[in-house]
């Protein structure tokens, strides 16, 4: 084992050589009781471009120093370009635990796939799999490590399950006494905060918790409000740290290095994946099996509507059984819209839906989703049953938003109180 001090240096070159972005780091001070680290503003010029919290190297891993480390991670989960999992063993830190979300640790499962424990073969240390029947580490393996530490990247919606990962893993954090290391990432959706609030009684694994379609949070961030506003059970507490991510705000155009899931392997879907998401509940398909999924909106009834067309496939990895399989899908191709218009208008775009919704010939089935087991529940997803009549009943893109208040703007009020940036 190579003395500690060797350690951080090694760091400093692993940052060198990875592009990290660390010069002005080494100016803050050790990460103490309730502290949220940054990089100063004065030492910061404007242009510059986010540093990740995983990436302030020298911020966090004197703090690992002697600690049985348990480690939340995917294939997001870097240190400039290396995984931190393979980063920071070099790094002589003692990782006892890798626990892995929805895709896995690697990030390789489709969408819904079981994933199985395993001992990573790189590193040799135990992977479990936290989706599944197993959504929190057990009290057996919270006793076998003194810090859980948080890295994944988030892409800013309720229906993505990485925010209820989260949650659970804070419980298990908080059940056992354990701290929680946050290595906040920036939200490339950060700007939106827009959508119903979600309603109890449609609470499920695609929407725990009370908040809009588009949160507007990072991931440290909305875990302060998972503290903040009590959602854990019996309101316990999850004690956190935080390393938040320097150089950034909310309206910080955050292109991501890694993508977040097979299904999200462009920037041009995680843009438009809190806008399209919902017609996961509907007969349309979102482009699953295709390579440019959450980009294309088709269904074979709308042959003669629409000209562009796509043919979803069986493809491993990303979806095995997708809507409308061997289908020529007629629709709306979204692969080179103009991202900015739905950042100036910081606003879920609705018409999609409503145009796809009146076009259909068979308005019955657009929503029933006993047609396939690749429908969801269009509810759960928007998190309230509303939605669905306004948009039967022919309901305006102005009249659907005046009903998500006061819910939206009490949201908005509340979210103000855990901004880190």
């Amino acid at each position: 084992m190579k003395p500690f001090s060797t350690l951080v240096n090694l760091t400093l070159c692993i940052c060198l050589f990875s592009n990290c972005v660390n010069s002005s780091s080494q100016k803050n001070p050790a990460i103490t009781e309730g502290d949220s680290l940054n990089v100063g503003k004065n030492t910061i010029a404007p242009a510059k471009l986010p540093v990740t919290g995983a990436d302030q190297v020298s911020e966090y891993l004197d703090y690992l120093k002697g600690k049985k480390i348990g480690i939340l991670v995917n294939q997001t989960s870097i240190i400039g370009k290396a995984p931190i999992v393979d980063s920071l063993v070099a790094l002589g830190v003692n990782i006892v635990m890798i626990f892995g979300p929805e895709h896995g640790f690697r990030g390789t499962a489709s969408n819904g796939d079981k994933v199985s424990d395993s001992v990573d073969p790189k590193t040799g240390i135990p992977a479990i799999s936290l989706y599944g029947k197993q959504k929190k580490p057990s009290k057996e393996q919270m006793a076998g490590i003194d810090l859980m530490i948080f890295d994944i990247q988030d892409v800013g919606a309720r229906f993505y399950t990485y925010i209820n990962t989260l949650g659970h893993v804070m419980e298990a954090c908080a059940e056992n006494n354990k701290e929680m290391l946050i290595l906040d990432r920036p939200n490339p959706n950060g700007f939106l905060v827009d959508g119903p609030i979600l309603e109890d009684h449609l609470r499920s694994g695609i929407g725990m918790y009370k908040i809009p379609i588009a949160h507007g949070l990072t991931i440290a961030e909305f875990a302060q409000m998972i503290n903040g506003e009590g959602w854990l059970p019996n309101k316990m507490q999850c004690k956190l740290k935080i390393v938040k991510v320097a150089n950034y705000n909310h309206k910080t155009p955050y292109t991501l290095p890694v993508m977040p899931s097979p299904n999200l392997n462009t920037q041009q879907s995680v843009m438009l994946y809190p806008h399209i998401c919902m017609f996961e509940g509907t007969i349309v398909s979102q482009g699953r099996g295709t390579y440019m999924p959450f980009t294309v909106l088709g269904a074979p009834l709308l042959k003669g509507k629409f000209d562009f067309v796509f043919t979803p496939k069986s493809i491993k990895g990303m979806s095995e059984t997708p809507l409308h399989m061997n289908e020529d899908c007629y629709g709306i191709d979204l692969r080179k819209y103009d991202i900015s218009k739905l950042q100036k208008s910081e606003k879920l775009h609705l018409n999609w839906i409503i145009e796809m919704y009146r076009a259909y010939p068979d308005k019955a089935k657009f929503f029933d989703m006993s047609q396939s087991k690749q429908m969801g529940s269009f509810d759960k997803l928007a998190g309230t049953e509303n939605l669905k009549k306004q948009i039967i009943a022919g309901a305006s893109e102005e009249e659907i938003r005046k009903s998500w208040e006061p819910g939206l703007g009490d949201y908005k009020d509340m979210r103000k109180k855990y901004l880190l940036y």
